[in-house]
């Protein structure tokens, strides 16, 4: 079975997400540390141009966004599980929102100068200025708008106080009782604002949130070890996609296996990538891409969230 590499940087927040994940798994994995910013021609030889942070690899198998990867790592291990049974529609779908809501209101108070200030602090202003520009291109072009961190401060009490009184109430240790899904894709928004003095209080605040948070910090990443670019795309270069899933669905939009196609989120970073559609079921999008410096490679997309267009 092949290796599970993660391409990443450590102050992702999603990356975060993504560690959480196999850590809970009990995982062993392979870190390859990337770019916060483009260009990332090693990456992107991989995806074919997705462009978000981060994306996971197994042998010649690329998996974008860590919604899918929770489901690829469900086939890996399937226990403990991310999707409860009888909780998999209210854990995904929890997941789903905090993924976009939550996060985004992490965003504009981790972005808000205060914050800015104190977390690139190190930095020189040409980085930080390169930082920024980055992030603009990364949230233009797509459905998802930036809160004002006037409207992020004014709104966040509520979606903590709400939070609070769940985990209060709550007869299990986690969100919805059991550790979910749920759990790893709300703790990352939170671990992003705890990284400094400026909006940790933001989550220090709320004392049982606090806790639950430690709680699910405690999963750890598992075990890793480095890998370089190089070797990651050396391992791609070397291995054969894993068979398609075996799922009989009627695509409603009419897209056919063998048509080239264009994939692409609609909320941010919306770079598209070009392929054979190989494969398209329920949950998950496959397009076959050739590059020279990897040879063939399936993509695997979630639907939710993205968009397949004819090429």
């Amino acid at each position: 079975m092949s290796e599970l590499i993660l391409h990443h940087y450590p102050t992702s927040p999603f990356a975060e997400k993504a560690r959480l994940l196999l850590g809970f798994k009990g995982l062993s994995w392979r870190s390859v540390n990337i770019s916060p910013v483009m260009p990332k021609p090693d990456l992107t030889a991989l995806t074919g141009g997705y462009r978000k942070t981060p994306v996971l690899q197994v042998g010649a198998d690329v998996y974008c966004d860590t919604a899918l990867m929770a489901r690829r790592l469900e086939q890996e291990k399937a226990l403990p599980a991310f999707f409860p049974e009888g909780q998999e529609m209210i854990t995904a779908t929890f997941a789903a929102w905090v993924d976009s809501v939550v996060f985004q209101h992490a965003v504009s108070l981790v972005f808000q100068p205060a914050s800015v200030a104190v977390r690139f602090g190190k930095l020189s202003p040409e980085a930080i200025k390169g930082f920024l520009a980055d992030r603009a291109g990364l949230f233009s072009g797509g459905s998802a708008t930036r809160l004002s961190a006037e409207q992020a401060r004014h709104q966040w009490p509520t979606i903590m106080a709400r939070l609070e009184q769940q985990l209060q109430r709550e007869q299990g240790d986690f969100l919805f009782g059991e550790p979910s899904i749920a759990d790893f894709a709300l703790a990352h928004s939170l671990w992003f604002l705890k990284a400094t003095h400026v909006t940790s209080p933001l989550v220090d605040a709320y004392p049982a949130v606090s806790a639950w948070f430690g709680r699910v910090m405690g999963f750890g990443h598992g075990a890793f070890s480095e890998m370089t670019s190089e070797e990651a795309l050396e391992v791609a270069r070397n291995a054969t996609p894993a068979a398609l899933p075996d799922e009989q669905f009627d695509e409603p939009n009419g897209f056919e296996v063998g048509q080239q196609v264009v994939v692409a989120a609609t909320d941010y970073g919306v770079d598209p990538v070009a392929g054979e559609l190989l494969f398209a079921g329920s949950e998950e999008l496959i397009l076959r891409r050739e590059d020279e410096r990897v040879g063939v490679v399936h993509v695997h997309f979630p639907r939710f969230g993205f968009r397949i267009e004819a090429q």
